[in-house]
């Protein structure tokens, strides 16, 4: 059977009359940002639990080993942190959320879950392994999801670009692996039972494949779907200029995909040209930058594009402090890319919303919080300049949408109606 999403290609447009908050952040009117906490380092994903308090996943060093773990913050009265704390052995800093009063957190071969007592910051004791085996090397993003029925869904990355073959030789053109050994084992969304320890990630059954990089991924309780932003490739210009022109490589899609079993998003034998709204073949494997695939490929139901934008978080809002048309609706946070100069700076840098109806049918997105890079356009050129970057969200229990930054470890609350 084909698998077929329904198509809505957009251009982010901006929410009118954004209004100066901390830092430069811009906000719809009626919204406020305040600073949380700040300094954390190297920080990624974020869950809050159910009494306010935020856990902030952070990655190892992939060249020193140092870092890795959770960073635990209790709130004070006036939302900021009063207490810190750091624990954990995970290691990754990407899938981090808590289901059912537990902490779930990811690492690159483990799902562990952490329990508490009371309101007590630190868990109760060491974390509890959820599902062993994942596969690690070249590859360590993860991403966490869970429905109400008491499963897990669990993203992981393929290895690059294109699944290369390593045999090839030096100085020719890159060869594609056909068939690609990491449509067995990554690079798609496994489903496990979350309430059950000890599973291997040989239990998991596999519900999409065809993804090249994801942590972008959650679970709509107004249509019961699961969907996730995956990461279109890198620098096809730069490989295959003969192929794929600039202006091509710039069109070639970040893409938002509602997951339904059997869905195969094309990665590592196609990609998505946003402005021609196509799916080509790719050059590892035969493509010429025109030629369409043929194939079982899911249609994106929107594309981000303009170069990468790197979506690293999808975030369903559940809450009910924001007004109407948020309620349901899907942030996606776009932590922004590198590239050309360009004179409007890149793609990304900033968080967009999209309505979402109760069929699973979603309106334009808009840009819902900007400025993070900084008030000059060029900031937007480079991750070296920018003086944040949105790279995770989250909603509390007061209804308030939570950003944290990876540059400088800054989290911010978003909230509507508050006064600023």
């Amino acid at each position: 059977m084909k698998i077929i999403s329904a198509t809505l290609a957009f251009a982010v447009m901006a929410l009118p009359a954004l209004a100066d908050e901390p830092d430069g952040l811009k906000l719809p009117p009626g919204f406020h940002a305040s600073v949380v906490a700040e300094g954390l380092g190297q920080v990624r994903h974020l869950a809050v639990r159910s009494n306010g308090d935020i856990f902030v996943s952070t990655p190892r060093d992939r060249r020193t080993g140092a870092g890795g773990g959770i960073i635990a913050l209790h709130l004070d009265a006036n939302h900021k942190a009063g207490q810190a704390e750091h624990f954990g052995v995970v290691d990754g800093g990407t899938g981090i959320r808590f289901y059912r009063g537990a902490l779930y957190a990811a690492t690159p071969s483990r799902i562990y879950r952490y329990t508490f007592t009371g309101n007590r910051l630190l868990p109760n004791s060491e974390p509890q392994i959820v599902v062993d085996g994942m596969t690690a090397a070249r590859g360590f993003n993860r991403g966490l999801a869970f429905d109400n029925k008491g499963n897990m869904f669990v993203s992981l990355d393929g290895v690059g670009n294109a699944c290369e073959d390593p045999n090839a030789a030096k100085g020719t053109k890159p060869v594609g692996v056909k068939p690609c050994p990491d449509l067995a084992m990554r690079a798609g969304v496994w489903r496990f039972n979350a309430a059950k320890l000890g599973q291997k990630f040989s239990d998991g059954e596999q519900l999409a494949t065809g993804i090249r990089d994801t942590t972008a991924l959650d679970w709509s309780a107004r249509d019961g779907g699961l969907y996730v932003v995956t990461h279109g490739r890198d620098d096809a210009n730069h490989e295959w200029p003969d192929m794929i022109s600039a202006s091509d490589d710039e069109h070639i899609a970040d893409e938002m995909h509602k997951i339904i079993k059997g869905i195969d998003i094309g990665w590592p034998y196609t990609y998505y040209d946003a402005v021609k709204k196509v799916r080509l073949n790719a050059p590892e494997y035969g493509g010429d930058g025109k030629t369409l695939a043929t194939g079982n490929y899911a249609t994106p139901m929107a594309t981000f594009h303009s170069g990468r934008a790197a979506p690293l978080d999808l975030l369903f809002y559940t809450g009910d402090k924001f007004p109407a048309e948020y309620r349901g609706g899907a942030f996606v946070v776009l932590h922004g890319g590198g590239g050309a100069q360009v004179p409007a700076g890149r793609n990304g840098y900033n968080i967009v919303f999209m309505p979402f109806d109760r069929n699973g049918k979603a309106g334009d997105a808009k840009v819902f919080a900007d400025g993070f890079a900084g008030p000059d356009p060029s900031n937007k050129n480079s991750g070296g300049k920018a003086k944040y970057r949105p790279v995770g969200a989250a909603v509390g229990p007061d209804g308030a949408l939570y950003v944290a930054d990876s540059v400088k470890g800054r989290i911010w609350r978003i909230a509507y109606g508050e006064a600023g």
